[in-house]
């Protein structure tokens, strides 16, 4: 079987591509004649392909604009910024950045404008129908450092017709969850739950478990470790059960959501949850065996209530060292503009306003289903699906790792004890 891997958070190739804008004025520089030159980068993606294909309706109501857009992949776009940023340049105006893999760090060094005074400007645009949680992933010590773009919520996928065929009806809580998996497993035609395994890929899918259940990775102000609190340990022993005891037979302990997903589009397991982005890659008949039979529901509650990751996995910045800010929040708020977040997501790209989803053409290109468990989950996700530090991969590893051994049936709260004890001084250490 062939699959045609298809996810809005992710950047699709390596190449760099330069598109320079077509209308509007045809000198380059800013002292010729008037003409500004706007530069923006971006990633490769989904949402990009989108917006700059409209670039010029912006150079045609902005006279004498030409918009410059370098479009890199993941990779080369952190090495670009790592390099550019950090020596100061000006060259970059407009940025596409991840708010949760670098927001603090680009706070922190000083590359984000303010933009606090900006979003609140305009009452047309309208900042308060952007969501909550995606609001405050982008602010940093009260102040808005960028415009979330694109979002994505964990949500439960499971096999519409084996729950029929079984008479089970779709879990609203994790207990419920559990109880089906165990059911299914036993059942010994199929495994009952799968999700990410790896101990850096698990922390995101995994962070939804840990707030339901009521935990949290830190205190508030990120100086306390809480990955040992009772509501932590409960959330990793229950993740650890669901993949080891009612997952696959000898599941891999390195899986990303490619791989999970597989297992899943291949009828292997009746129960996934994970991005909501990727519905795609389990709906449609070319990556997908079960494509037919796929239904989708809120991720389910625990003690402290369904609270799944509610994320923008990309917002807009402006380069603090840019020396045309006021155009660059301009073009910024053009692209992010209640037509145009409803035109990107009418295409099939979350969006972060709240006005797109209790629209019936912003919904249109989701399955009810779908568009109804990420309205949920919109209203009480967490705007993090990861520890909020700096070092954010450094910090993947730690609190990961007793996800591994809870899946594998060591010595969980061995391993929790560790995981406390490291991330505290990886915090103590980031936060002197």
């Amino acid at each position: 079987m062939t699959h045609r891997w298809i996810r809005v958070s992710t950047a699709t190739a390596a190449a760099a591509v330069l598109v320079t804008g077509l209308a509007g004025c045809s000198g380059g520089g800013e002292g010729d004649g008037g003409s500004q030159v706007l530069r923006v980068t971006l990633a490769n993606h989904v949402w990009t392909d989108i917006v700059k294909e409209k670039i010029a309706e912006f150079e045609e109501a902005n006279e004498g604009v030409t918009v410059e857009v370098t479009q890199l992949g993941e990779d080369q776009l952190s090495d670009q910024y790592n390099v550019k940023l950090n020596a100061g340049t000006d060259e970059i105006d407009v940025m596409m950045y991840r708010p949760l893999q670098e927001g603090k760090l680009f706070a922190q060094n000083g590359y984000l404008a303010d933009l606090t005074d900006y979003v609140s400007a305009d009452e047309e645009w309208d900042w308060s129908d952007f969501q909550e949680a995606p609001v405050a992933a982008v602010t940093h010590d009260d102040a808005v450092m960028g415009v979330p773009i694109i979002t994505e919520q964990e949500v439960l996928y499971y096999r519409t017709d084996v729950l029929e065929n079984l008479g089970i009806a779709v879990p609203e809580t994790l207990e419920e969850l559990e109880a089906a998996a165990k059911q299914i497993k036993e059942q010994g035609e199929m495994a009952g739950f799968v999700a990410r395994t790896g101990a850096s890929a698990a922390v995101t899918q995994f962070s939804s478990f840990l707030y339901s259940m009521g935990g949290d990775f830190t205190n508030e102000d990120a100086t306390e470790a809480t990955v040992d609190s009772d509501a932590a340990v409960e959330a990793y022993e229950l993740y650890g059960r669901l993949i080891g005891q009612y997952g696959p037979d000898n599941v891999s302990t390195d899986m990303s959501w490619p791989d999970a997903a597989a297992l899943f589009a291949q009828g292997q397991v009746a129960f996934y949850t994970d991005a909501s982005s990727l519905y795609k890659n389990l709906t449609e008949a070319e990556n997908s065996t079960v494509s037919e039979s796929v239904g989708f529901a809120p991720f389910p509650a625990g003690p402290a209530g369904s609270v799944p990751y509610n994320v923008p996995s990309w917002a807009l910045g402006i380069n603090s060292a840019s020396q045309k800010q006021d155009l660059a929040f301009d073009f910024v708020k053009w692209l992010t503009s209640p037509e145009m977040t409803l035109e990107v997501q009418t295409a099939g790209v979350p969006a972060a306003r709240a006005s797109v989803w209790e629209n019936p053409e912003g919904v249109s290109s989701f399955p009810p289903q779908l568009a109804e468990a990420i309205a949920i989950g919109s209203e009480t996700g967490v705007g993090y699906d990861r520890p909020r530090v700096v070092s954010v991969a450094e910090a993947r590893e730690i609190v990961g790792a007793p996800i591994v051994v809870a899946i594998t049936g060591g010595d969980v709260e061995a391993a929790i004890e560790q995981a406390q004890t490291e991330f505290q001084a990886f915090l103590d250490d980031e936060n002197d």
